[in-house]
């Protein structure tokens, strides 16, 4: 018993007549009458009595047609399924994301591209950079969104694709520097700064950007993430070199009521971000269309405010190696 032959009989037991059912397949008459022959033939049963032209079906024929039904609309689900699989339209997404764009940036851009698709259940996790490397690293993600530790590193188990992009200075509307332009590191000679924890890559190169000026870092306060920190620069107890995402999310979100404002700075000083993907778990459809169109979003925003970004993908393919052989 093979599916055309399956086919043809709830064809034939759904249709007043041969030619009908033939009709409702798209085949000929002779071709739905073999099928059913070769249907009987294998099944050793009669399942029709020829009256006149017309196929009347034996009870058995009806038991058989409960049976056959369950296995076609069990295999149509099962093809839709497939195919929204392959359309990137049905699936389980695990992603994680560094607290800033978590706040706002990721799931505001998550929550557009999948909409209200019942299909699609996600796994959205906010957790550090060092965490998410972690999860990678351990095939644990589709993928993750975090601060790029490391540049040209070769890691073993997991892939990263960088982009970056211009810092700027996040200073109080009513500050004196805000009056310029742009802001150079020599401005920032003593004056009350805040930055993320003191190991963190852009707190150091703060510093050091500060001395090799030949000014003095005041560092008066840090805070995990950036968006805390907006309260503070608003009120006058600091300036701050923030990531251009840091920047976009409180233009959108407008937390500091805009009496925060950016300046850029007058030299090269550029923040990387990381997008980090198992190397030995090939993405799914979904995963690869999120974040692919997620690498779009973050280029877009930092084009839209003059950060000037730039992506480098990671050229070693593994996944896609690993799925051809």
């Amino acid at each position: 018993m093979n599916l055309s032959q399956i086919k043809a009989f709830r064809a034939v037991m759904g249709s007043s007549s041969l030619l009908e059912a033939a009709q409702k397949l798209g085949r000929t008459q002779p071709a739905v009458s073999s099928a059913i022959r070769s249907l009987e033939e294998a099944l050793g049963l009669k399942l029709f009595r020829r009256r006149g032209r017309q196929l009347v079906p034996v009870p058995e024929a009806y038991y058989l047609l409960e049976e056959v039904s369950e296995i076609l609309d069990r295999m149509s689900a099962v093809s839709g399924t497939m195919k929204g699989l392959a359309a990137g339209q049905r699936g389980n997404l695990n992603i994680a994301a560094m607290p800033g764009p978590s706040a706002f940036l990721f799931p505001r851009y998550i929550s557009r591209v999948i909409g209200n698709n019942p299909d699609i259940q996600v796994s959205l996790s906010s957790r550090t950079s060092p965490q998410i490397r972690e999860l990678a690293a351990t095939q644990g993600i589709d993928f993750g969104f975090a601060d790029l530790l490391t540049r040209n590193e070769q890691t073993p188990t997991f892939q990263q694709d960088v982009i970056s992009a211009d810092c700027f200075c996040a200073l109080p509307r009513a500050h004196p520097l805000a009056q310029k332009s742009e802001i150079v590191f020599r401005d920032l000679d003593g004056i009350p700064l805040g930055s993320l924890q003191s190991f963190h890559f852009l707190h150091q190169r703060t510093v050091q950007a500060i001395r090799a000026a030949g000014g003095n870092p005041n560092m008066v306060l840090d805070s995990q993430y950036f968006l805390p920190m907006m309260q503070f620069i608003k009120a006058g107890r600091c300036l701050s070199i923030v990531d251009p995402l840091t920047m976009v999310t409180e233009l959108e979100m407008n937390v500091a009521g805009g009496d925060v404002v950016f300046r850029p700075l007058g030299q090269e000083f550029r923040y990387d971000y990381g997008l980090f993907c198992p190397l030995y778990r090939p993405l799914s459809r979904l995963a690869e269309t999120i974040k692919d169109g997620w690498v779009d979003e973050v280029m877009e925003l930092l084009t839209d405010v003059d950060a000037h970004p730039v992506l480098e993908l990671d050229t070693r393919d593994l996944t896609k190696r690993n799925v051809e052989e």
